[in-house]
């Protein structure tokens, strides 16, 4: 009865569930496929229950209970982990296997829509392992009591659950995207690291969380991907083209073509530096207006995020005491490499890496990481000054004589640097029309550069120069003997 009132509001949700049940069924019928299913969900349950009851028997015995505590949980994400990674294999199968084994063309043929067809795929790619983590979890659990009589709490358990589900979410969306873009399972398979090396890492963050306990991050961490789940799931719709998938017999590499895009579009018709440079301020710009007011306003969260942090962790006020700066102290930053052309260059340089590292991780996130490696640094500022204002200093003395000199460069610097990478990330998501998925990346990467080398670079070294040579001083001055 749900089935046929789901159908009867949603006309092409009925389609759209049979094209999953018609790839369910053939999942249950490949060997293949339930032997690791079963393996992950029996026995490497039963495994952690065993490992994790030798852990807490251990570290009772030398009294470190909390490491157990932690030890634990940590054990029961992994557990609901573990299955899910399957549904990358079965994923990568959906279009690029049946492309091998000859039956796409008949399913193709059928008056199917692109998305009943493209969500039919991604439904049954995640039903199976999802509930292979499902019954993990319980059975792990289960075990757990009978041995030590441990239980999640329920916002715990929640927590595992969502972050387990999101996690799949990702994985096949991700991976229905990479199989419908090739033509074998072989080229989706190598390109399935793209997916595997931003999940283990992601595995590894929220290890730290829990091992932390600071367990309400892991609210942000499911929030995160369900919104990177949507934006795969919006761009394996935008770029599933049954053309595509028909006529393209070879995935080749064009490196002449690659090199022509990337250099038509660095030089926007420019036949002059001035006449590039104008464009960087008059195309480019304009084209990155959006992501520009979207990364200011992340920017501006973050100053007040920051500062909500300094009522959880106060700064003793002792290390807030700038009443005993003078011009004493300025040997001992000479002595710092500060003060001099050398220290104006490693914050330079530091800075280039640190942006180079939010940009080859906005790549990859749809720039999601990349604004937040940018975040970090502001709401750092904003939880300094916050707990100066705290310890009875002036908030704003303290920003305008440590921060704005070199900020007022080095900012601008990052919001570009950071609508730069916001606008390589989305362009795999919102293509323009006639536009190819790979001419949409490799434009984006061409503005990347051209906002890079006309813009951010200089920034950078003009406010590395201000950092080292003016920030001190002006320091010194205005908060020494107070």
């Amino acid at each position: 009865m749900a089935h046929a009132a789901t159908a009867g509001r949603w006309p092409g949700a009925r389609m759209t569930l049979v094209v999953a049940g018609r790839e369910i069924r053939d999942q249950m019928r490949d060997w293949r496929i339930l032997t690791p299913i079963l393996i992950l969900t029996l026995f490497f349950p039963a495994l952690m229950n065993f490992t994790a009851a030798q852990a807490v028997s251990f570290v009772d015995r030398y009294g470190a209970p909390i490491i157990g505590e932690r030890l634990v949980p940590f054990l029961l994400m992994v557990v609901g982990f573990f299955p899910i990674s399957i549904s990358l294999v079965i994923a990568l199968e959906s279009f690029a296997g049946e492309r091998e084994r000859l039956s796409l063309e008949p399913l193709l043929a059928t008056p199917l829509t692109n998305a009943q067809l493209y969500l039919g795929k991604m439904i049954a790619s995640a039903v199976a392992p999802l509930t292979a983590a499902y019954a993990g979890i319980g059975v792990y659990m289960l075990g757990l009591w009978i041995q030590i009589q441990w239980r999640p709490s329920a916002s715990l358990l929640l927590q595992v659950l969502l972050l387990t589900t999101a996690q799949a979410v990702v994985m096949v969306s991700g991976a229905v995207v990479i199989s419908s873009q090739t033509t074998s399972v072989r080229a989706a398979n190598l390109l399935s690291s793209f997916i595997i090396i931003p999940v283990s890492q992601l595995i590894i963050a929220e290890s730290l969380v829990m091992f932390w306990g600071r367990y309400q991050v892991l609210w942000g961490i499911v929030l995160a991907l369900v919104v990177i789940a949507v934006l795969l799931a919006r761009m394996g719709l935008h770029l599933f083209s049954r053309e595509n998938l028909l006529g393209r017999e070879i995935d080749l590499l064009d490196v002449r073509w690659v090199r022509r895009t990337l250099v038509d579009g660095f030089r926007a018709g420019a036949r002059t530096p001035g006449e590039w440079y104008r464009g960087v301020f008059t195309l480019t710009l304009r084209r990155l207006a959006a992501p520009l007011a979207v990364v200011s306003l992340l920017l501006v969260l973050a100053v007040f995020l920051g500062a909500g942090q300094s009522r959880i962790f106060p700064i003793p006020s002792a290390l807030l005491q700038f009443d005993k700066l003078d011009a004493s102290l300025e040997p001992q930053l000479r002595e710092l490499g500060l003060l001099s052309g050398a220290g104006a260059l490693w914050v330079w340089s530091n800075n280039v890496r640190a942006l180079a590292l939010a940009t080859l991780l906005g790549a990859f996130t749809f720039g999601v990481l990349g604004v937040v490696l940018l975040m970090v640094p502001v709401a750092l500022v904003g939880y300094i000054a916050a707990n100066a204002a705290v310890a009875g200093k002036s908030a704003v003395l303290f920003v305008a004589a440590l921060v704005l000199p070199h900020g007022v460069l080095e900012v601008p610097a990052a919001m570009l640097a950071g609508a730069a990478i916001l606008q390589l990330g989305m362009s795999l998501v919102a293509l323009p029309r006639g536009r190819s998925v790979g001419e949409s990346w490799l434009l984006a990467w061409a503005d990347w550069a051209r906002v890079w080398l006309g813009l951010v670079l200089p920034l950078l070294a003009l406010a590395a120069l201000v950092e080292t040579l003016v920030t001190p001083r002006l320091a010194l001055l205005l908060l020494g003997g107070r």
